[in-house]
């Protein structure tokens, strides 16, 4: 069986860095916010050719404390709209609503599964003052243009990169919109994944890292002292230790995601099959190759047969959830279609040759 992902095939080989890192910890006696975060964070900012970086729990905690952090610092107000892509996992909603504003839903390029540019303007009202842009299954958004919209209506760009460590635009920074703030999620099955839970916030910003470094640590910078109602998200050490063994072979892994891509795109051929857009640029870190289908259960179905294992990322709409059932009643056809048929190939950077070999193989004679 070709796993979708092999997670302790990817691990493996840090397994004994993973145990001297652990030893270390336990000995510190220091578990919390202690050198290795502080590292980490360090290390991450480097990457990412930003100034600050700042861990917390999980990704989504990453993006409600930049929504929090602008409204502390009166830059956003509660009740403040928040343009967002329609097609998206749900996370991205979810904080904007748990961070008291209002999701307003934009339909998603066909071609590349993100928000479309073109479509946002007619969304912005005097209610309007910021964009969640996501960049969904590893490629970047359409920054450029998304920002110069954002830069003529005076309105705040945030970007959720859960998906997308290490994407470059332009071959440029690692980080799009540094002067405001990006979100990473460090899932174990992200191309940077830890052994938990995992976030982090990268700014350039100084003024909203100082805050969102008090508001992940119950509004507190000086224990006891707290100047924010605040909340309990920080990156664990032990994670961020791990993190710091992975780090620098993340680039090495993203490359390895592409060449598994290009082979896919090149050598599927497939009528049924609708491939992923993808301009050979680094603005594409392959988290997910998700392809499209009118038969996407049949498909599955034919696929698991002969041993290749898939997933449906996402078989829902957001607008769809019964979590949002305020949204229930809005029409997204676009993102419903994406949703009724991607389904998403095994890739990470732990495939064989052989592997993605016999996957083109059985996709072709579908």
């Amino acid at each position: 069986m070709i796993k979708f992902l092999d997670l302790k095939k990817i691990n493996e080989p840090y397994e004994s860095a993973f145990q001297e890192k652990l030893k270390s910890v336990l000995t510190s006696g220091w578990y919390i916010l202690g050198s290795e975060v502080a590292a980490f964070e360090t290390n991450f900012a480097q990457y990412c050719g930003a100034k600050y970086c700042i861990g917390t729990g999980n990704g989504l905690d990453a993006l409600v404390l930049i929504f929090k952090g602008y409204i502390e610092l009166g830059k956003l107000q509660k009740g403040d709209e928040v343009i967002v892509p329609a097609n998206t996992y749900i996370a991205s909603i979810l904080a904007i609503l748990q961070a008291d504003l209002a999701p307003v839903l934009v339909e998603p390029k066909i071609e590349t599964y993100n928000i479309n540019p073109d479509l946002i303007s007619d969304r912005i009202n005097s209610r309007t003052r910021a964009i969640l842009a996501v960049h969904l299954y590893g490629q970047l958004a359409d920054m450029e243009t998304i920002n110069t919209i954002a830069t003529r209506h005076n309105l705040i760009v945030v970007e959720d990169a859960a998906q997308a460590h290490g994407a470059k635009a332009n071959q440029k920074s690692k980080t799009i919109n540094q002067e405001t703030a990006t979100a990473y999620s460090f899932y174990p099955g992200k191309n940077l994944g830890a052994l938990g839970d995992g976030g982090a916030v990268v700014t350039n910003d100084a003024e909203l890292a100082n805050v969102i470094q008090s508001l992940r640590n119950y509004g507190s910078k000086t224990k006891y002292y707290n100047d924010y109602i605040g909340v309990n998200s920080r990156l664990d050490e032990l994670q961020a230790a791990f993190l710091n063994v992975k780090l620098p072979n993340l680039d090495r892994d993203n490359d390895n995601r592409r060449s598994t891509a290009r082979r896919y795109i090149s050598e599927i051929k497939n009528d049924k099959i609708v491939l992923p857009f993808h301009d050979n640029s680094k603005n594409h870190v392959f988290h997910l190759f998700v392809i499209r289908t009118n038969r996407r259960n049949e498909l599955q179905n034919y696929l698991l047969q002969n041993d290749i294992q898939t997933v449906i990322h996402y078989p829902i709409a957001p607008h769809k959830q019964k979590a949002l059932i305020g949204f229930n009643n809005l029409s997204f056809p676009i993102a419903e279609k994406i949703h009724d048929e991607v389904l998403s190939l095994p890739i990470s950077p732990v495939m064989t040759f052989d592997e993605v070999d016999y996957i083109i193989e059985i996709m072709n004679k579908f």
